[in-house]
């Protein structure tokens, strides 16, 4: 089951809230795990069980790291239960990838004679494995007490709204949370926004998008004009996707009465690749910071090692998106040019020049053809139309694959992901996480015109959605 479904959005999720509301509020941790294994058994009960599993795991490894008498066996309670984490991640990410090229090379070439079967990927393990990594390793850097249930925790990590495909939130961000929080209308109106305009992001603009690039990454040698076309499609198309499913996450959150941390900040503004990744993927960004760049060494090693931890971080980072070469080139490239900008003090906060954004943003074009690509055989053929080596026009055998209505929202796109501050203050959103504070509460005001507004666009986005057909998050497949 997805957010941008029928089922979903007529049955489900009325269903859930008007349970939800009914139920005592003790008994509302309880509620929000059924109701979240349920939303996951949709597609497959076996894996639900999985997820089940590896919540228990991470909990009981927490209580033994919390209560571990000595340093040594804090920490090897810790190595053991990231290993473990790694291990199922592994198995089911990676198994194919190495499988595949384990009997091509065993068959040498030839068509195989034989091979092992193929592991199917569960939808969201890369999050909810990093959910519980974070978690065991707060509890062990003594940043986070053990949850108080069993049920609090499986909560968090089965909670529908970030279970699929983030943002990947700690246990921290939502502890106290799941122990209190306030549920009022205005809060659940702002949620309701959010998600209405999340809802129209993902169906209006990223759906309509996404036929021009599909038709320029299937094109054999594409020109110029065809693969600049497909890579900027893809650039808007991804954005928007996966904005829109963040910010659907964010609204359902808010409309049961949690707070999520935003999870993109108008990346396409960004001047320089620094500045980018603090924009794109926040909760992820963080993430890989927090864990992996400070657990490598982060700047206390040395100036070699901070290169070295810069690159090693976004490799790792791209893998963690999928088993593919393509991936990985995409990690390192992000890496080097971070590490070009850490050399020569670029720093993040650098005022909006035209020059450096549009140079950023050549950068950030060229490192979504390596992420969309199929392989690097698809990727050099895209970049090198990107450079002319395959003449420069529309050709007239693939331009009835360009739909003109693509073209139109591909405007809509930039003129949207360009505009995101002007139209927050435009709405009255005075603040980078959209909320008015009111005597130091987080208080969201939604005025008469938002309202309005996104009313409109969900309204056409379920009109769409219904003429069309369910339609899938691009960012379901890591």
């Amino acid at each position: 089951m997805v957010f941008s479904s029928v089922i979903f959005i007529f049955v489900y999720l009325p269903l859930f809230l008007a349970l939800y509301y009914a139920c005592p509020v003790r008994y509302r941790s309880y509620f929000i795990l059924i109701g979240s294994y349920c939303f996951y058994a949709w597609w497959r009960v076996d894996f639900s069980l999985l997820m089940l599993a590896t919540t228990a795991f991470n909990y009981c490894a927490a209580l033994l790291i919390h209560g571990a008498q000595t340093q040594q066996r804090r920490k090897l309670f810790l190595v053991a239960t990231i290993a473990g984490d790694l291990a199922l991640l592994f198995y089911f990410k990676y198994f194919n990838f190495f499988a595949d090229s384990s009997a091509y090379v065993f068959n040498q070439g030839e068509p195989y004679s034989w091979s092992l079967p193929h592991v199917i990927l569960p939808i969201g393990i890369s999050f909810y494995i990093f959910h519980n990594v974070s978690y065991v390793v707060d509890v062990y850097r003594r940043d986070l007490e053990p949850s108080r249930t069993f049920v609090d925790y499986a909560a968090f990590i089965a909670f529908f709204p970030h279970q699929i495909a983030g943002p990947v939130l700690r246990f921290s961000d939502l502890a106290e949370q799941f122990y209190g929080r306030e549920h009022n209308w205005a809060k659940f109106n702002y949620g309701a926004m959010r998600f209405l305009t999340g809802l129209a992001k993902k169906v209006l603009i990223a759906d309509s998008i996404a036929p021009v690039a599909d038709a320029a990454f299937s094109i054999p040698n594409p020109t110029m004009a065809e693969s600049w076309l497909g890579a900027i499609a893809y650039t808007l198309q991804l954005y928007f996707d996966f904005s829109g499913y963040s910010s659907m996450a964010i609204g359902l959150g808010m409309m049961v009465g949690f707070h999520f941390i935003e999870n993109f900040d108008a990346p396409y503004r960004s001047v320089n690749i620094t500045d980018f990744w603090r924009r794109w993927h926040i909760s992820l960004s963080s993430w890989l910071r927090d864990y992996l760049y400070i657990s490598l060494g982060g700047n206390r090693k040395g100036v070699g090692r901070i290169y070295f931890n810069l690159a090693a971080t976004m490799v790792l980072g791209g893998l963690w998106h999928g088993a593919n070469t393509t991936f990985l080139v995409w990690g390192a490239w992000h890496g080097f040019w971070l590490a070009v900008e850490r050399y020569f003090k670029v720093s993040a906060s650098a005022p909006f020049r035209v020059s450096s954004w549009l140079f950023t943003m050549l950068l950030v074009v060229i490192g979504w053809v390596f992420f969309r690509s199929a392989n690097m055989t698809e990727a050099m053929s895209m970049l090198a139309g990107m450079v002319g080596r395959n003449g420069f026009g529309l050709r007239s055998d693939y331009a009835w694959e360009f739909p003109n209505f693509g073209f139109l929202l591909m405007v809509v796109g930039v003129l949207t992901a360009l505009g995101e501050p002007q139209l927050r203050r435009f709405f009255g959103l005075k603040t980078t996480n959209e909320l008015v504070y009111v005597g130091g509460i987080d208080y969201p005001h939604v005025n008469p015109v938002l309202a309005v507004t996104a009313a409109v666009l969900g309204l056409a986005a379920i009109v769409k959605l219904v003429a069309d057909s369910d339609t899938p998050f691009l960012y379901f497949q890591f």
